[in-house]
């Protein structure tokens, strides 16, 4: 009887890691798979570092019990290195040093979620807003590139943000595409520079996705010019009663499926539209006729089509100079690295920084880069 239990035992564990195993490949193919047809694929692909943890526990385990086994499913491991290396930075971090090299160019990327308060008034909302504009003024840089920004100027009982940075945080010159939300109040995403901007230009995403842009402005640096770019993507819109279906999901409350359905639906639906924004952003850096960078929230974590199609050849700031999974996003789950600061290969990528402040419902991001010499 007790050899009976150990063999199935053994057979309903290796099962277990089979099934383990195939959906950790199929999570490594979220890059790769357009997700209009493999959404599917895509979901699964949120879940890549939690995959590759319980892979990396059950190689453990095997080790123990049969080495050979483990080593079966050490192989497996291997074929999502390139998710895995964009998942996690292995670099020691240092202190970030907020005094610039003379050629630097810094850069901040922020969704600062309107601000928290978009109404004039003396609440919590509005002391974070101050707070959160003492930290932008704190890191001295260069450009800034806000998503989810909201302002007014025309209605005095609304904060008119764009010109309180200008004046009080110094950045003279902005690019802004003043979509409307709701009368005389705006939100978008937004670049502000202490650089003089010599172009600009924006595309507006085709709908059925939020109303958002994609924005670029050139400024020159030295006697080069550079291209910035910055946006929002769509993002999954949970609301109040989404987030507590989640809680319940992971507290066992309720029906599972029912909770699901609406959390899965609003994910494919997300994902799919992105997809279609992603085109259009990877078409507008590769026609780019001078260097990029690009900052934004893609509302998509590193193992997905989005970033690795938007990404391509270029640099990733947090993974040149990062360590660990880099989460950006504070709610839901650790691993959530879904904002960004990218630059293509003629930079050098000095130093960077996340700023863990829990104002917004994201981390500011902060990079200094510079541009290589011509012989480089």
């Amino acid at each position: 009887m007790a050899s009976r239990v150990r063999t199935f035992a053994k057979k309903f564990l290796i099962t277990l890691n089979i099934i383990l195993a195939l959906f950790y490949l199929l999570a490594s193919l979220a890059p790769y798979l357009n997700p209009h047809r493999w959404w599917s694929v895509s979901l699964l692909g949120l879940f890549f570092p939690f995959l590759f943890a319980s892979l990396v526990l059950s190689i453990l385990f095997w080790s123990l019990i049969k080495w050979k086994y483990a080593l079966v499913f050490f192989i497996v491991l291997i074929f999502g290195w390139n998710s895995l290396k964009v998942s996690f930075a292995f670099h020691m971090t240092r202190q970030f040093n907020y005094e610039k090299q003379p050629q630097a160019l810094r850069v901040v990327s922020w969704n600062v979620a309107r601000f928290v308060e978009i109404m004039k008034n003396n609440n919590k909302g509005s002391q974070t807003r101050l707070k959160m504009m003492e930290l932008l003024k704190q890191q001295n840089a260069d450009v800034l590139c806000l998503q989810e920004f909201h302002t007014s100027s025309e209605r005095p009982g609304y904060y008119d943000n764009i010109s309180y940075i200008q004046k009080q945080l110094n950045y003279p010159y902005y690019y802004f595409s003043f979509d409307e939300d709701g009368s005389k109040l705006y939100y978008s995403s937004i670049v502000f520079s202490r650089l003089p901007i010599i172009d600009s230009g924006l595309i507006i995403y085709p709908r059925p996705s939020l109303p958002e842009v994609l924005l670029h402005i050139d400024v020159k640096l030295n006697q080069d010019t550079v291209r910035i770019f910055t946006s929002h993507m769509q993002s999954v819109q949970f609301k109040k009663d989404d987030y507590q279906r989640i809680d319940e999901i992971k507290n066992y409350e309720d029906s599972l499926v029912t909770n699901s359905r609406t959390i899965f639906s609003k994910l494919k639906r997300a994902i799919q539209y992105r997809s279609a924004q992603t085109v259009i952003v990877r078409n507008q850096i590769q026609s780019s006729p001078y260097p990029v960078i690009f900052c934004g929230d893609f509302n998509d974590i590193p193992n997905s089509y989005t970033y690795y199609k938007i990404r391509g050849d270029m640099q990733d700031a947090f993974l040149e100079k990062g360590f660990g999974i880099g989460r950006t996003f504070t709610a839901l789950s650790p691993t959530l690295r879904i904002d960004y600061i990218l630059a293509s290969k003629q930079f050098s990528i000095l130093q960077f920084n996340r700023v863990t402040k829990k104002y917004s419902d994201h981390y500011m991001l902060v990079a200094d880069l510079s541009l290589k010499n011509r012989g480089q």
